[in-house]
């Protein structure tokens, strides 16, 4: 895909611009091997009113940093919902507290109708009553997420330091990694130019060596056997964070790894190591074993910080 082009049948896609994807996607694997995850993003819940009383697909909130209404839900950014296998277009509400992050509602029968897409205040709920699935992708609300042009890097801040100070206050921080990726075309960070090891080869996409040329070698063979093009990459260098007991104290990895390194991660830990098939990533990429430290005991004092400043609390807060 090329552009911001909206997931087909969610009910908050641009009418005109849609598409669905084929093949397995990492829920896929997930839900197969009986591991709970849910996908919880900011706005997704479209019964949910702002104090502005903006709600459905126009819920929206100002942002003092970029002085803005910015929509809350953004349907191209819902990874899951191209995917009909893990889609909710219609943004049903999981059947109760306790189904979220399953397949089947609580009766252990019925189909969820959720299926694995929640609101980001699911996770705070499930959180909250110790139900937190093993896997949860999290995305902020729009004003939130850092994306250049709607966001900005403090309004980012106020979004991810209460997460993270909530989890460091649970009793499954003990177990927790907490992965902070970005997109690799937008953000406000250093963009540092990797040479590309995937080859693509589209006469109007690709120009980077030339044209409808970008890096080298044959395309990886896609779903239906066949070379893909329009995945020439790395892409540029992005930051990719981890916060966890078990992190590596004050230190910066040099291992190159990818975005697709986080599917391979959740494969390696919940799945033995399956792969997703189908010309995916996750077949090359890096692990991240270079990110942790097993060999010590785990750093389970919290480190709260303060979500307007950035700077850490008091040390009577951190207890």
């Amino acid at each position: 895909m090329i552009n911001d082009i909206d997931p087909a049948g969610d009910v908050c896609s641009v009418k005109g611009n849609q598409v669905m994807m084929t093949g397995k996607n990492i829920g896929d694997l997930l839900t197969a091997g009986n591991v709970s995850w849910g996908g919880f993003m900011g706005g997704f819940n479209l019964q949910t009113k702002n104090s502005d009383g903006t709600t459905g697909c126009q819920r929206a909130t100002y942002s003092p940093v970029v002085h803005e209404m910015i929509t809350d839900y953004i349907s191209h950014h819902n990874w899951f919902q191209y995917y009909a296998s893990t889609a909710n277009p219609t943004h049903a509400r999981p059947s109760s507290l306790a189904a979220i992050g399953h397949t089947l509602s609580a009766d252990g029968k019925t189909p969820d109708p959720a299926n694995h897409e929640y609101d980001l205040e699911d996770f705070k709920a499930v959180v909250a009553a110790h139900r937190l699935p093993a896997v949860s992708f999290i995305k902020l609300p729009a004003f939130q997420d850092g994306h250049a042009g709607y966001s900005d890097p403090l309004d980012e801040q106020q979004g991810i330091v209460p997460l993270v100070n909530m989890l460091q206050q649970q009793p499954e921080w003990r177990d927790t990694a907490i992965l902070i990726a970005y997109d690799d075309s937008d953000g406000w960070y250093d963009h540092a130019f990797i040479k590309p090891q995937h080859g693509s080869f589209d006469a109007e996409a690709d120009q980077l060596n030339g044209p409808g040329r970008c890096g080298t070698g044959t395309p990886f063979a896609g779903v239906e056997g066949k070379p893909v093009n329009g995945r020439c990459g790395p892409g540029t260098r992005i930051p990719f964070i981890l916060i966890s007991p078990w992190a590596r104290s004050n230190a910066v990895s040099h291992v190159q790894i990818t975005q697709s390194s986080i599917p391979r991660f959740i494969e390696d830990n919940w799945l033995n190591g399956q792969r997703l098939g189908g010309g995916s990533f996750d077949a090359v990429a890096h692990d991240l074993n270079d990110l942790f430290d097993f060999n010590a005991p785990p750093r389970l004092t919290p480190l709260l910080l303060d979500p307007e400043t950035g700077t850490p609390l008091p040390q009577s807060a951190s207890k």
